[in-house]
């Protein structure tokens, strides 16, 4: 049970009986501990005729653990060592407020160690898969429902593709689209596909667009406005459910980069050159592998803007290797470093993201290694003194949300902060030390973070670090873009981010 001493009085926040016992036992056994407390003894137990008190003082509290004398010690210490390993995992301080705000998450694990008044074999790894209740069915269950949900939107996304193509053979051929001129009276066929098309193409915030009133009669368009409709309606079901709804390319986002948001005023044409770093170095170091992939995306929105050419301006110097899309002019590009389709009389895909070039760099050069980190552990009387510093290596470039993450061993306690540039956070229950700096740029290129607490000096590895940037690591982006016939230039919007995929430090 937890106690908390106020005044030679003791207050139980959270107790647990593991065998058939009063409620006014308990309270004769609360109200003699703190007497038998001041008797002067050094040990962490204490005895009576009847029972033994083992207890254990975390700050403010006591953890104690009331057995009969015939146990073994010994096992009641290991066992009380388990109780109070278990707390950081759910308290993030050592106050009555946070214990009693989790005292059944914490019953549950207290359950989980001691059943029937006899302690079971389990250590914390096992304690923390048993409260989690993780069920394969459930996410069996959840993996299903998110591929339905998938599979209905392709399939929206088809019977999209195929009005619209139905609609522009019409409008080549200057008749009516097969479908749609049944049971509509005077309404041109060219409208009715316009509405469902934006109904189902733009499922984000479609235009309200003037409908005619309808004459009587069937109608297999409205139909299939409806079935959309369904399905928009099941995928808001979803969502209020705490269903996670995945996007229209059918890829989860990566959890261990940021995105950067979109940007808010997007042209006809909008390009995003996106760049994700995969770095590993050793703790005493050498660069073991860095691996950067890079890749620029574009979208077409308006069929005038369809036939185009982008110029690229490569200013790499690390010496990346570049790779077009199949259906891009290789050799214009070889010899003009310009994007083009192979096809000058074909039109780029409206409304889709199409990646057009390509690249990848893979080196052990330690000079190229934008954040270097270095982590120094030294060994105390008292535990470790653990100094961290960064360092900026690629000036040019600016990194937002710099997350140093140094793990922590488990049942420590916080660490004791010394030095520091930027801001901290101390997560008890994933046992993290988060150094968090907003900006890394040339005017804060180097900082440093000094803290003490127990442990070895291998406990601190491996250090994880995560950031974004509006910036450019290889230094390719595009300079122009023009329509092919005349060269005549075309406005364009583009974002460019520079991610992290895995950056670790073993």
């Amino acid at each position: 049970m937890f106690i908390n001493s106020r005044h030679l009085m003791c207050l139980a926040i959270v107790s647990r009986q593991f065998v058939e016992m009063t409620r006014t036992r308990v309270e004769g056994l609360l109200a003699a501990f703190p007497k038998l407390m001041n008797t002067g003894k050094q040990h962490t137990f204490v005895e009576t005729e009847s029972v033994r008190y083992v207890y254990q003082p975390l700050e403010k509290l006591y953890m104690v653990l009331v057995t009969t004398k015939n146990s073994n010690i010994l096992e009641d210490l290991e066992t009380l060592r388990l109780f109070s390993r278990v707390i950081p995992e759910y308290c993030r301080v050592l106050e009555e407020g946070e214990v009693s705000e989790h005292c059944f998450d914490l019953i549950f694990a207290f359950d989980e160690i001691v059943a029937l008044g006899y302690r079971e074999n389990v250590n914390l790894a096992q304690i923390r898969t048993f409260t989690e209740m993780d069920s394969h069915e459930e996410k069996v269950f959840r993996a299903v429902r998110e591929t339905q949900e998938r599979e209905a939107k392709a399939e929206m996304r088809r019977k999209a593709k195929e009005l619209q193509q139905a609609r522009r053979d019409a409008d080549r051929s200057g008749k009516k689209s097969p479908g749609f001129s049944g049971g509509f009276g005077s309404m041109s066929s060219s409208s009715n596909a316009t509405i469902i098309t934006d109904t189902l193409m733009e499922p984000e915030k479609p235009k309200a667009s003037p409908v005619p009133a309808r004459a009587s009669g069937p109608s297999k368009a409205l139909k299939l406005s409806a079935r959309g409709k369904e399905v928009d309606d099941f995928v808001d079901k979803l969502k209020s459910e705490g269903q996670v709804i995945m996007p229209s390319s059918g890829k989860r986002p990566s959890e261990a980069s940021k995105a950067l948001p979109p940007p808010v005023n997007t042209e006809s044409v909008h390009l995003r050159c996106e760049e994700k770093i995969s770095l590993t170095c050793g703790r005493d170091g050498g660069l073991q592998n860095l691996e950067v992939l890079g890749m620029i995306t574009l979208r077409v929105a308006d069929d005038k803007n369809g036939r185009i050419r982008l110029t690229i301006n490569n200013g790499d110097k690390k010496g990346v290797q570049l790779q077009t899309h199949p259906n891009v002019d290789k050799k214009l590009f070889t010899t003009d470093s310009v994007l083009g389709l192979k096809n000058p009389d074909k039109s780029f895909p409206l409304n889709n993201d199409v990646g057009v070039l390509k690249w990848r760099l893979q080196t052990t050069d330690e000079t190229l290694i934008p954040l270097t980190i270095n982590c120094w552990p030294s060994e105390s009387a008292t535990g470790c003194d653990v100094n961290i510093e960064y360092e900026l290596q690629e000036e040019a470039l600016e990194l937002n949300d710099v997350v140093i993450s140094i793990p922590i061993p488990s049942g420590v306690g916080a660490p004791v902060i010394g030095d520091l540039d930027g801001e901290y956070r101390h997560d008890s229950r994933r046992n993290i030390l988060e150094w968090c700096l907003p900006v890394v740029d040339v005017n804060n290129k180097t900082g440093s973070l000094e803290f003490s607490v127990a442990g070895q000096p291998n406990d601190f590895f491996p250090v994880n670090v995560s950031f974004v940037s509006k910036g450019n690591y290889c230094d390719i982006t595009v300079a122009k873009v023009s329509q092919v016939d005349g060269e005549v230039p075309v406005r364009f919007s583009s974002e460019t981010s520079f991610l992290v995929d895995k950056y670790e430090i073993l």
